[in-house]
């Protein structure tokens, strides 16, 4: 018996570290300002269908709460600002609010966080100041119910929080606003909750085109580097810049351990005449890439590998939202539960562009490298392909049904179409800095079949490296690295 106690040590270790293997999170912001939206009910077996685990909401609507019940999906619920004095002045008015709300529907609903507040320095009432107090009496009714453990509290933040977000080591919170950011971080940091922030690389474009590359916005492996005079940091991105001007604000008030959370980003389908930059392949090009860097754990230059965790926003487009065309536009869905665009949350698939009303997909299509490309393009575009764009090479290795003819341009076309097809055959998936083209004529030849649009590949799908030499995943590595640790430790208790 007792060397069973012995062997199970590293075992129970073992599975404690694991879960430092579970990867960023991506999630989905439900947000209800329309008046043609599906019932709560109906919602929720959509998120269902599309494997979503983790949802915000912007209050404790109970239809909404009820209908998330036995679901396996988080929640994150919130307390709008036009409840922060009433939440602020008496611990009574919140133990209400937990017991009517919250309670009766927990832990049937999964409810993991509380918003208190969303953007307040955007709100056109003054209400920061009831902020901290608010989030102190929520926690204090949590301790009471004894839920300060299972449920966190924060408050979201826009980017205007900071006075300086460029380069992003000279990020800088506003210090008109030090009266109620500095008690906040400090309560962050007590109770180990995340610092949330919503974040929309499109109004970094939209605003500034001649500053901000449509590439760089969208993740595009096209886009011209940034390099931060300060710290030599390379940007590929403008979301990267902005969590890192984030973590660099909270470094300068010595908050540096704090995590950031990212409560929104997402890109438009639809905008104005003048939003060029608000359409359907670019809304997908983004949220598939965003989704794809989360999972990935590919962190950012200031913080590689670290997870971060991601609402998309949002569900449906919102008709009753003020302000201009994109505003009403940031859906996934129409209010009939189709999709404005098909997009593959687990952000390792392929995408079925068959599926749903993919408006953007164009079946019958497929991306091959461009005649006109030179050598050194092609490789280059192979190289990204094969690596950071998570694409399986492995039929384009010896003896797999691709290889031959083993020429550049044959792999290099193999793997361009695996990319543009599992990002939705969407036009900007197959330019590869103008390396690739698209055509109509099946490129598939003997028993080397090329991805279609709603096709899967029944290749072998060993993964191997290509010629890029492409690394596995950052999961697969961390497990990989437990297995290790695992075996150290049983030779360690053996001995």
């Amino acid at each position: 018996m007792a060397g069973r106690l012995v062997l199970a040590l590293p075992v129970l270790l073992f599975l404690v570290l694991v879960g430092h293997c579970r990867g960023g999170k991506i999630g989905v912001c439900y947000g209800r300002n329309a008046d043609d939206l599906p019932a709560p009910d109906k919602v929720a077996q959509l998120i269902q269908q599309q494997s979503i685990k983790y949802v915000r909401i912007y209050d404790t609507n109970i239809d909404v709460i009820k209908s998330f019940a036995n679901t396996g999906v988080e929640l994150m619920v919130g307390v709008p600002n036009s409840d922060l004095l009433a939440f602020s002045q008496y611990q009574s008015n919140v133990d209400t609010w937990l017991k009517n709300s919250v309670l009766p529907y927990y832990p049937a609903t999964m409810i993991t966080y509380i918003t208190v507040g969303a953007e307040v320095t955007e709100s056109p009432v003054n209400v920061s100041a009831f902020v901290v107090p608010a989030m102190r009496n929520v926690h204090t009714a949590l301790k009471k119910a004894g839920l300060h453990k299972k449920i966190t509290i924060s408050s979201t933040h826009s980017l205007g929080i900071l006075s300086r977000s460029f380069p992003p080591s000279a990020g800088s919170f506003n210090s008109s606003y030090a009266y109620f950011l500095k008690p906040m971080l400090e309560f962050l940091v007590e109770k180990q909750a995340p610092f949330m922030v919503d974040l929309y690389p499109y109004y970094a474009y939209q605003n500034s085109p001649s500053n901000v590359s449509l590439n760089y916005a969208l993740f595009s492996p096209q886009s011209q580097d940034v390099i931060d005079p300060n710290t030599g940091l390379v940007y590929t991105n403008m979301f990267d810049a902005q969590v890192d001007s984030i973590f660099f604000a909270l470094m300068a008030l010595n908050f540096k351990t704090l995590k950031i959370m990212v409560t929104e980003s997402g890109w438009p389908n639809k905008g104005a005449a003048k939003e060029t930059g608000a359409t359907p392949d670019n809304a997908q090009t983004y949220n598939t890439n965003l989704i794809r860097h989360v999972v990935n754990d590919s962190g950012t230059p200031a913080k590689p590998g670290e997870e971060i965790d991601v609402y998309i926003f949002s569900l449906f487009n919102e008709n009753r939202k003020p302000g201009i065309e994109s505003e009403r536009n940031w859906g996934l869905y129409f209010p009939d539960q189709s999709s404005i665009y098909s997009l593959d949350w687990t952000g390792r698939g392929n995408v079925d562009v068959m599926t749903g009303a993919n408006i953007t997909s164009a079946n019958g299509t497929w991306c091959i490298a461009s005649a006109n490309a030179s050598e050194t393009d092609l490789q280059n575009a192979l190289n990204w392909a094969c690596g950071p764009g998570n694409v399986d090479c492995s039929a384009i290795q010896p003896s797999q049904p691709c290889y031959q003819p083993d020429t550049l341009a044959s792999h290099a076309s193999y793997a361009f179409n695996s990319y543009y097809q599992q990002n939705g055959a969407n036009v900007v998936a197959c330019d590869f800095g103008g390396a690739g083209v698209r055509t109509t004529k099946d490129p598939s030849y003997d028993t080397c079949v090329y991805l279609a649009a709603g096709k899967m590949s029944t290749m072998n799908s060993t993964s191997l490296s290509a010629r890029s030499g492409s690394s596995p995943h950052p999961s697969a590595k961390c497990f990989s690295s437990l297995m290790f640790t695992l075996s150290v430790l049983i030779s360690a208790v053996m001995l």
